[in-house]
């Protein structure tokens, strides 16, 4: 960082891309955009000169494509990389891919719109390089100022007393967001076939959660599929909200079942952790097991502290295994985490004490 600022340099072939993004990062007071490059080759020039703090990524692009780079980038001298690319069904293996080379996150371009659209816009590009330039990175092997509202649960969920109708049924709620893909994956590929029914909140782009849950369904023994409304909750089974819808849990009689719904940025984020962890709180009260996992930011603190409030068992990732130890570690401030783990115990603690 230079004068304070978290220096970017952005990479991509459309000279209106380069100039949106450089806009809307010079608007935050903490951020300054140290350059901009057309491609590879002239992102590695301008390297040359000087060492960005975080570089935001296009994956297609002209001379070298932006897995290639990543991939250098990553192997020889690890820089925080956001990849920031057009989303769509066709090119989720390249997203993932960018994942598991290093890419701290991946979000959507930001097109022409209405303000409101611009304003959302605005505030995930930001959040997600101001998170970047904090994450932990490992070198590939080859084999906050605020910008904008930050909304609580009210905005979605009023508060309210948890439902006391008794049910031997558990279920576990689960937030996540800056280095929560590779969290997730861990967490879900140690539950056993019948474990409780999962909710899981992970900040992610619209249109890119389908594609993640069916990989993921792909490699654990728990069923995992992007949730639709009115999706019931049951045991062996995991549902992961939608990008840029919220997800509410639910509960008619003895049957959880999850809302999926339009609504405005919480904590900055929509999906929101704080709008899952408060209707959890609400419908399974001390039923329910509650984790907080890497991130950037707040979002899940509180409510993880209204579900420790109503009875239920909470985890938090401890910062040494976190990418980010900011949702987390606010969860830890706010005295709502009854337990503090590194991931890989957390999913046989949350099998325990389901067993209980």
């Amino acid at each position: 960082m230079k004068n304070g600022k978290l220096r970017v340099l952005v990479v991509d072939d459309s000279a209106l891309v380069r100039q949106t993004l450089s806009e809307i990062l010079s608007s935050d007071p903490d951020i300054e955009v140290m350059g901009m490059a057309g491609d590879p080759f002239a992102a590695a020039a301008r390297m040359e000169q000087e060492i960005p703090d975080v570089i935001t990524l296009d994956i297609e692009m002209p001379r070298m494509d932006g897995l290639t780079f990543l991939r250098k980038i990553m192997s020889q001298h690890p820089i925080p990389v956001v990849i920031c690319s057009t989303l769509a069904g066709k090119g989720s293996d390249s997203w993932f891919k960018a994942l598991e080379y290093g890419a701290v996150d991946i979000i959507t371009k930001p097109k022409v719109g209405t303000r409101q659209f611009f304003e959302e816009a605005r505030i995930r590009v930001c959040d997600a390089v101001k998170a970047a330039g904090r994450a932990k990175l490992k070198r590939l092997s080859i084999r906050p100022h605020t910008a904008g509202p930050a909304l609580s649960a009210d905005a979605v969920i009023a508060r309210v007393k948890p439902v006391l109708t008794e049910t031997t049924d558990k279920v576990v709620a689960v937030g996540a967001s800056t280095g929560g893909t590779e969290a997730l994956r861990v967490f879900l590929e140690a539950l056993p076939e019948g474990a409780p029914g999962v909710v899981i909140v992970q900040h992610m782009p619209e249109n890119f959660t389908a594609a993640f849950a069916q990989r993921l369904n792909g490699i654990c023994r728990v069923t995992v599929k992007e949730a639709a409304d009115g999706d019931t909750v049951l045991r062996g089974r995991a549902l992961i909200a939608p990008g840029n819808r919220h997800m509410l849990l639910k509960r008619s009689g003895a049957r959880y079942h999850v809302e999926v719904k339009e609504g405005p940025l919480v904590r900055r984020h929509r999906p929101s952790v704080d709008v899952l962890f408060r209707s959890t709180a609400r419908y399974a009260g001390a039923n329910a097991v509650g984790v907080i996992m890497t991130g950037m930011g707040d979002d899940g603190a509180q409510g993880l502290l209204e579900m420790k409030d109503a009875g239920a068992y909470t985890i938090a990732q401890d910062e040494e295994t976190s990418v980010v130890w900011g949702m987390p570690g606010e969860a830890v401030k706010l005295g709502a985490a009854r337990k503090i783990m590194p991931l890989e115990r957390i999913a046989p603690e949350v099998v325990r004490f389901c067993a209980d």
